[in-house]
């Protein structure tokens, strides 16, 4: 089987300190994901674009993401994303009917911080993507992998949950 395509765009799961400004900021080459195949022991292709905090992003870099999404040869796709508008993209990925399968993850803490979330995060969005034998778009937080419109993140709680209908 095919591996899945990683697509990183940034969010706070890529933040890194910078000393001289005292600041979190994105890390727009994907170290972390590299750092994380590392010692998995296998590669991936990881693709590296946007580099921005999820609430930066527009509807222009939603455009690229799904035209990268869709001009890929893979049919799985991993997309890291930032949590704060994770369900604006899953949204406009899931009307753009692409037909592949497209889990979102992210971090609420940078995996340079403390690596245990985004990796937990990752490994569940990357199985699932690699797995299942569904199309669509998902979301991989917090224990979960569930269709985009059946999470929502729980600010107050700092943590993904389940649409309550």
């Amino acid at each position: 089987m095919q591996s899945p395509l990683i697509i990183d765009t940034g969010g706070t799961f890529n933040k890194v300190y910078n000393p001289i400004s005292g600041m979190l900021e994105v890390d727009t080459h994907a170290h972390a994901l590299r750092d994380m195949f590392a010692h998995w022991l296998c590669e991936a292709e990881i693709l590296p674009i946007i580099g921005k905090d999820s609430l930066q992003m527009t509807s222009q870099d939603r455009l690229e993401l799904m035209m990268h999404i869709n001009q890929a040869p893979q049919h799985h796709i991993v997309v890291v994303h930032g949590t704060d508008t994770m369900h604006v993209t899953a949204a406009y990925l899931a009307e753009s009917e692409l037909n592949k399968r497209i889990v979102l993850t992210g971090a609420m803490v940078p995996y340079r911080i403390d690596p245990v979330e985004a990796t937990a995060n990752f490994a569940s969005a990357y199985t699932f993507a690699t797995c299942a034998d569904t199309t669509g778009v998902y979301i991989a937080m917090h224990g979960m992998v569930l269709p985009w419109d059946a999470v929502r993140k729980d600010k107050e709680a700092g943590k993904f949950v389940p649409v309550i209908n």
